[in-house]
């Protein structure tokens, strides 16, 4: 296992050196990352240790007359994976994460493109996604990992048009990137067929969707300045994120569409966001499979400044579901059902001291329909330019075990995480 390790560092470092002799200038830049963190109750299905890895991320960026490369790899010891040397490069497992791996260019004066394994992101909203429909992880989000490693990468090609009415941007991606989803091995969830909290003992293995130019999905976004705010436009073709489908052989990824539109700028002494999407579920339930319904989804943000080095910033998001009663009539137990509108508020209350080296910080979902929340404070102390510790927390509490963070209250945890940055 550590030959391998030490063979792929060698040559992922030997390919980047050899691209470099042939450039105009490069960088390297990366951190040394360990963490460790336990859950604060027992959970009788899944390990009491949330996090025990060292993880060595090398990122490097390569200038050429026309174009950029960038090669970024997270080197992980995980003491909880069950297979390290098992790499899978979709789900994050193994000793090697690749984040990006892509060329950019600007092949014409109105255009820029990138092409290859990337980050990909947009939205107004803070930590609420509806029109971003990129690959999330949330295991990671919900372990203690830091908050990068929210999102996933993406296989795609990305292009970026500037014509005077705007700015008009296509992700197209070959083969569906799913979210890294909660499957049980390191999570536990509600689990509707056993009417129960499981973990380890009903892990999820969707069906995936992994046929190239036929999985595909595509994202689009056009947007443009008006007053002191900017306007989006969306759209996607492709898939659920997260295996919300079910058929006879299990979970599955069922296709769905999606439309949007959002706005954000200055509003009084702050800032302001307001963003609408429309997910259209494009299969049918039947006999033989369930998918989603229908959703619209809304949020909207206010973020300022109320006193020195203090930001505060709250949110309202509404999920509203379509043809509820036809949602009712196929579960198993429609005591156990969602609601048919699921309303969460959110608050972030940042604090910055000693020059801005200590950084409290505090995110809190409540949900009033559910009657669950969930809090996440962390603590972060830069010691030196290059030394930086964190502690941080994930806490759930919930009236019911099947509500959307009540679910989760056996996996709430605190961490403590060393960080040496070069």
């Amino acid at each position: 296992m550590q030959l391998k390790r030490i063979l792929s560092w060698i040559l992922i470092s030997s390919f980047t050196f050899q691209i470099s002799s042939f450039a105009l200038d490069s960088e390297l830049h990366g951190f040394v990352d360990g963490r460790a963190g336990g859950r604060t109750q027992n959970d009788p299905h899944e390990d009491d240790r949330s996090l025990t890895e060292l993880r060595l991320q090398l990122d490097s960026l390569t200038y050429f007359d026309a174009a950029e490369l960038q090669i970024r790899a997270d080197f992980l010891y995980d003491d909880l994976a069950t297979d390290i040397e098992q790499v899978d490069l979709d789900n994050g497992d193994g000793f090697i994460d690749l984040r990006e791996f892509n060329v950019l260019f600007t092949p014409v004066d109105w255009a820029d493109m990138k092409i290859g394994r990337q980050i990909l992101t947009w939205g107004t909203g803070d930590l609420l996604f509806i029109n971003d429909l990129f690959p999330k992880d949330w295991n990671s989000f919900l372990l203690g990992r830091d908050e990068e490693y929210l999102k996933a990468p993406s296989d795609s090609v990305y292009a970026s048009f500037f014509p005077s009415i705007g700015t008009f941007d296509v992700a197209y991606t070959p083969r569906f990137d799913a979210d890294r989803y909660i499957d049980g091995r390191r999570v536990s969830y509600w689990n509707p067929a056993l009417q129960s909290i499981a973990g380890k003992n009903a892990e999820i293995d969707a069906q995936r969707r992994d046929e190239w130019f036929k999985d595909d999905e595509l994202s689009m976004r056009f947007y443009r300045p008006f007053l002191s705010w900017e306007g989006a436009l969306y759209a996607y073709h492709g898939f659920w994120k997260s295996p919300m489908g079910a058929n006879s052989s299990g979970a599955y990824f069922p296709r769905m569409n999606a439309y949007g539109t959002s706005a954000k700028g200055s509003l009084g002494s702050g800032l302001a966001n307001v963003e609408f999407g429309y997910y259209d579920s494009t299969e049918e339930s039947s006999a033989t499979q369930i998918v989603p319904n229908d959703e619209v989804r809304f949020l909207m943000g206010y973020e300022r400044e109320v006193a020195k080095d203090l930001t505060a910033g709250a949110q309202y998001y509404l999920e509203w579901m379509m043809e509820y009663d036809d949602y009712l009539d196929d579960q198993f137990n429609p005591d156990t059902a969602r609601d048919e509108a699921r309303h969460v508020l959110t608050l972030r209350l940042t604090q910055m001291l000693m020059n801005q080296n200590l950084i409290l910080s505090l995110f809190t979902f409540y949900s009033p329909s559910d009657n669950d929340a969930y809090f996440r404070p962390i603590i972060t102390y830069k010691i030196t330019d290059n030394w930086m510790v964190t502690a941080n927390g994930n806490f759930f509490i919930g009236e019911d075990d099947y509500t959307f963070f009540g679910q989760l209250k056996y996996n709430s945890n605190v961490n403590l995480g060393v960080r040496y940055s070069f």
